[in-house]
């Protein structure tokens, strides 16, 4: 079993943040702002010993490397930032890896491909640098770039391939066209093909050029909630919310489209939604296809960005380990794969890491460990 956490490296200051956002903002800028919404409210997020490290100092990569690989983390995939005219935005810290070798781990990169914006969710609105892939050139640019990291001997290969995702393909015009050009580039840089693997679930759901991708991430909980959206365009489901709306059952109604609740007293409107429930729907539900690659989430409080958030109650490490547990058997049963994509290693902002905190110390990474302890 080879688990793979999602990495964000946006744990150091850069001019585009510090104009859109403030001077010296990091994302421990928004963590440490939250506060709880509601009564039991894990808020704010509190890392352990106060280690709100800077990831422009080699050593904390090496020493989140360590912990990591202790506690039975396979590699990390580093989000990856690239835009018009060749932009790059926090790329520092996989730059760094790729310098030090000391830096122990294998990885590989998912291309973060949105605009980006001060809201965060890579939107057309409030651009801060935008994406272009009308540049056929800078195209191979960029990928002449990645190869610099797929030739490392740490990077995360699959039959000598490297691995790369893509967050949402669907934003990319000329699908074909651009991906064409991206695996030829690899080819001409010695590698034989790439491992290209779609993050986002919109794609999956809504496209036809699925024959472009080897492989499709269960990217959850984005992935299981997409599922619930997709499921509830049915005709069957209209039909029966329609019936419950007939008869005044509207409660019901709310429940089943899992709708947030209104606090008076911050006026937010939060998407809150039941970790154990969503957990049960991810072990049961049926894989897709024989490209899918499983998912796994720690936890999701995305509130510290944005008070109109989505919350899900009822997580810890207890928990956790349960649900790996299924998780993994059914991988072993029903996937092709023996990846595991966990969200995430670092997601301070959203409420998904594994890294140790006040309130739970190590329970995460020590139930991860424990699970994965038992495969071996």
């Amino acid at each position: 079993m080879k688990p793979i956490c999602f990495y964000l490296p946006q744990f150091h200051p850069i001019p585009e943040n510090d104009e859109a956002h403030g001077e010296g903002f990091t994302e421990w800028t928004n963590v440490k702002k939250a506060y709880p919404l509601y009564d039991g409210h894990n808020q704010p997020r509190v890392p352990y010993d106060n280690n709100y490290y800077s990831l422009l100092d080699k050593e904390v990569m090496i020493q989140q490397a360590e912990l990591a690989k202790k506690y039975g983390i396979y590699g990390f995939c580093y989000y990856h930032y690239w835009f018009k005219n060749g932009k790059k935005l926090l790329e520092k810290p996989v730059e760094m890896m790729l310098e030090n070798k000391d830096i122990d781990i294998p990885f590989c990169l998912s291309w973060a491909n949105e605009n980006w914006t001060r809201r965060w969710d890579g939107g057309n609105h409030e651009i801060i640098v935008e994406q272009d892939y009308d540049d056929l050139n800078d195209l191979k640019k960029h990928v002449d770039y990645l190869c610099q990291f797929f030739k490392d001997d740490r990077y995360i290969k699959i039959d000598g391939k490297p691995l790369l995702l893509i967050y949402k393909p669907e934003l990319i015009p000329n699908l074909t066209k651009t991906m064409g050009i991206i695996r030829n580039r690899a080819r001409k840089n010695g590698f034989e093909d790439l491992e290209i693997i779609v993050q986002f679930p919109k794609f999956l759901l809504n496209n036809h050029q699925l024959e472009l991708f080897d492989g499709f991430a269960e990217f959850q909980p984005i992935f299981e909630i997409h599922m619930e959206k997709h499921e509830r365009k049915n005709p069957v489901y209209q039909s029966v919310k329609s019936f419950l709306l007939k008869v005044g059952a509207r409660n019901l109604v709310q429940k089943l489209e899992i709708r947030g609740e209104k606090k008076a007293h911050n006026k937010a409107l939060l998407d809150r939604r039941d970790y154990d429930a969503t957990w049960t729907n991810i072990i049961n539900r049926p894989i897709k296809n024989n490209k899918m690659i499983a998912g796994a989430f720690v936890d999701w409080d995305n509130t510290a960005r944005n008070k109109n958030g989505r919350v899900f109650d009822g997580a810890n490490p207890e928990k956790f380990e349960g649900y790996m547990r299924q998780l993994i058997e059914k991988i072993q049963k029903e996937y092709q794969s023996e990846i595991v994509f966990i969200n995430a290693w670092n997601e301070w902002a959203e409420g998904a890491y594994l890294e140790p905190d006040k309130k739970h110390g190590y329970g995460y990474l020590e139930a991860l460990k424990t699970v994965i302890d038992e495969t071996r």
